[in-house]
């Protein structure tokens, strides 16, 4: 009763801060769409200049989605590359062609210099091919995908990692704030001096909080597999119970760190000590390419276990079964949490 009691106060003044409601439910989406737009944008087709390319080559560009202007007597590629605003100046007249790039976009860059490198070394191979083999000009390939199709994008694969992040930050967020209040306002101190015990206390907050975080995921996941149309492969419901752990160990996080800080401002100061480091270690940035070191800092962060299973799932179309590892995870960071904020709660039980 005197838990529910105080579910129920959570709930009352959830409902009277408005702007907590937006930030719990609208937010998340209202960024989640943005960086969709971002992502999901065309992307400019790079232009090249060409000097001494045949025609075929020039086609070979064009197939590969690069503008080419042509030109003739060029004696300064630097230059024309800076009046013309182009990407890239190829001249082919020598033994080895060469590529000279604007580089003001290192990544334009690298692609523009991969697709030429391919085209290059294609045509190189089929004018070799062609002196032994009576082979066709135009030749078909068959390409399959292990994951996605020709139709895959970039926001697919960085989708599902973004709708764990967002629940678990803003959870983290709220829940955090609003245990705060209690202590500055005095309620949790005047609780501490009643008979209810301290993990009433903690089941009280977790299932006030925990309400609030699990109708937050389930608009969270709708919302991205139905309006923006996230790729989604596997089930929707291994897709809520990941971020249901997810949503419980950052509010159990949150309330944990809050009895550190003394303001909403420290607390807000959390973030890039918490937060931050979550999305760099939750596979956005890859972590095959990182030192040993961080490759097992990454391995300690609950975002990492919740990100690898969410793309498992949305992604690769993988079963419960495959994730288990991940979830055992999960729980073990939650039960742990939910331990320390029982012995973190003892200070404020004044004797």
């Amino acid at each position: 009763m005197r838990t529910m009691a105080m579910v129920k106060r959570i709930f009352r003044q959830m409902f009277r801060d408005k702007r907590t409601m937006a930030l719990l439910f609208v937010a998340p989406l209202f960024i989640l769409t943005l960086m969709y737009l971002v992502f999901n944008g065309e992307q400019a087709d790079p232009v090249v200049g060409t000097e001494n390319a045949n025609e075929r080559f020039i086609e070979k560009l064009k197939d590969a989605n690069i503008k080419v202007k042509e030109f003739a007597d060029v004696t300064d590629e630097h230059n024309l590359v800076v009046e013309e605003q182009l990407d890239g100046f190829l001249q082919m007249g020598g033994d080895t062609p060469k590529l000279t790039l604007r580089n003001n976009d290192p990544s334009t860059s690298q692609a523009l210099q991969m697709k030429v490198k391919q085209i290059t070394n294609a045509m190189q191979m089929s004018k070799q091919f062609q002196k032994n083999v009576d082979m066709e000009e135009n030749t078909s390939l068959d390409i399959a995908y292990v994951y996605g199709d020709e139709d895959t994008v970039f926001f697919d694969v960085l989708g599902p990692i973004l709708i764990g992040f967002f629940v678990f930050f803003f959870v983290f967020l709220i829940s955090g704030i609003g245990l705060l209040k209690e202590r500055t306002t005095g309620t949790l101190e005047r609780l501490m001096a009643t008979p209810v015990k301290r993990g009433e206390i903690v089941a009280a907050y977790l299932i006030g909080f925990g309400t609030f975080a699990v109708l937050q995921t389930i608009i969270i996941v709708l919302y991205a597999v139905s309006i923006l149309q996230i790729v989604l492969i596997g089930s929707v419901w291994n897709v809520l119970l990941i971020n249901l752990l997810l949503a419980l160990v950052a509010l159990s996080l949150g309330i944990l760190l809050s009895a550190f800080a003394e303001s909403e401002f420290q607390m807000m100061q959390f973030i890039p000590i918490i937060v931050v480091p979550q999305i760099f270690f939750s596979g956005i940035i890859p972590l095959e390419g990182m030192a040993d070191w961080l490759q097992v800092l990454a391995k300690g962060m609950p975002l990492f276990y919740a990100a690898d299973a969410l793309q498992d799932v949305m992604y690769k179309g993988l079963g419960l079964a495959d994730i288990t590892g991940d979830l055992y995870v999960l729980i073990l960071f939650a039960v742990v949490l939910i331990i320390l904020n029982l012995f973190g709660l003892k200070k404020y039980r004044k004797l």
